[in-house]
């Protein structure tokens, strides 16, 4: 994890400009009708602020948190408010939040403490609040260039919220929004509480 934030640290400025204009609005279709009107949203691993941006243009309270300190410079400009910079392991809310958004970075926690980071992000959940977190389409753990990745498959998701003692509501999987990506899938959980 410390390698993939050094990444980030590293490439901040760079990343946040590739992604703040992604149109993840398909994603944002499918996870928003499960919360409340002006719920209360954490953007965990909020990277560019461009989520962050959307829900608090909709009417939503929103915390964002990164574990970079550079991404979380970046991404306060964009969401015109402070960033937490800390890790998933460092969430410590009870009952905090309708929803939790966590795109595309889940994907950076190991598998051996996936259980616990989803503890903390179900805890911080109140009751029947929502979780939507996407991950690249495979089965390994592999490092590229200078990032730990995570990949996961519907299989996996199922038994991990299982586990969890979180109910999936939907499972499906996209393109990268990104241009040029296409060809990457991803897959998308939204699980309740």
């Amino acid at each position: 994890m410390d390698q993939t934030i050094s990444y980030y640290d590293d490439n901040a400025e760079e990343f946040c400009i590739n992604t703040v204009n992604v149109d993840m609005s398909y994603c944002w279709q499918r996870f928003l009708p499960y919360l409340k009107e002006g719920g209360h949203i954490l953007d965990a691993g909020c990277g560019s602020g461009r989520d962050s941006r959307k829900f608090k243009e909709l009417g939503y309270q929103v915390t964002a948190m990164d574990a970079s300190q550079n991404v979380c410079l970046e991404a306060e400009k964009v969401i015109g408010q402070q960033v937490l910079c800390r890790t998933f392991a460092e969430i410590e809310e009870v009952e905090a939040y309708d929803g939790i958004w966590a795109c595309a970075s889940l994907l950076h926690v190991p598998k051996g403490q996936m259980i616990m980071v989803l503890e903390r992000l179900k805890d911080a959940l109140r009751e029947k609040g929502i979780l939507y977190a996407s991950f690249k389409l495979g089965a390994g753990e592999i490092s590229r260039n200078g990032r730990f990745f995570n990949e996961s498959n519907k299989t996996e998701l199922e038994s991990l919220m299982d586990e969890e003692g979180l109910e999936v509501l939907e499972i499906f999987e996209t393109s990268d929004a990104r241009e040029d990506r296409g060809d990457e899938k991803w897959i998308n959980v939204i699980a309740r509480k």
